[in-house]
């Protein structure tokens, strides 16, 4: 008899531990199912606010937004009004659609990165699309190709020619949405905002001179090489297609 009601016991405890457990994990639920649901009004940017830039100087240039967020998305110290970051810069570059976070913020700006330029070279910047600088794979310390998209002035011909077979990233700056129009063969025009950034290469006065002349009459783009790596120079691509599919 004495048996038995121990088992009666443990069997009801073990039906309310499972009663308790299971109301626990139904509560759980409809918490992660309100986190999910549920949205917080938080400040996020709309465009790049640059290093050293107030938080005074990017909410009145209308860089700063308010927009609904999940809260299973929230960033831990994510901000819901200006009042904590008053008098604050950006310690680093914030770009469009982050959450403002106060981490992100301080009295004074990091101080930049010196250029590590090499003896008898010169740095200089070019603007690029994602596609042009392979789609963000150039990083500081990649060599790269370059080629030039253009037009020959005598004979109006378009034309695709590598410009210099090596040369090495040593800086990668902010990026910026750029307008670009571009004319269909019917004279519609389009205009489109595509984000450009700022690379910084180690060249000669020569190749320099070859990028920057480049870069006023035609656009540029990057082929990423391998360590080591080197592009041979060939004729480039025409109009007349004579030697696309060669």
């Amino acid at each position: 008899m004495e048996r038995r009601r121990i088992l009666v016991v443990a069997a009801a405890l073990v039906a309310a531990l499972g009663a308790v457990l299971v109301f626990m994990y139904v509560r759980g639920a409809d918490t992660r199912a309100q986190d999910q649901f549920q949205t917080t009004d938080v400040l996020v940017a709309t465009q790049p606010i640059q290093t050293g830039e107030t938080i005074e100087a990017a909410s009145s240039a209308g860089k700063i937004t308010k927009k609904a967020v999940a809260n299973n998305s929230l960033l831990p110290e994510y901000q819901v009004d200006l009042s904590a970051l008053a008098g604050k810069v950006a310690l680093t570059t914030i770009y469009p659609g982050e959450q403002i976070i106060s981490s992100k913020f301080g009295t004074t700006a990091a101080p930049a990165t010196l250029l590590q330029i090499p003896d008898n070279q010169i740095a200089i910047s070019v603007n690029l699309t994602d596609t042009a600088r392979v789609a963000g794979f150039v990083n500081p310390g990649s060599q790269v190709a370059i080629f030039l998209n253009g037009t020959d002035p005598k004979s109006g011909k378009t034309f695709t020619q590598l410009l210099l077979p090596k040369v090495t990233v040593i800086g990668v700056g902010s990026t910026t949405p750029v307008s670009t129009t571009t004319t269909s063969q019917s004279g519609a025009q389009t205009t489109e905002q595509l984000p450009r950034t700022l690379l910084t290469l180690a060249v000669t006065q020569d190749e320099g001179q070859k990028i920057m002349f480049s870069q006023g009459n035609g656009e540029l783009a990057f082929g990423l090489l391998p360590t080591d790596g080197k592009a041979t120079v060939k004729p480039g691509i025409r109009t007349d297609y004579d030697n696309l599919f060669g």
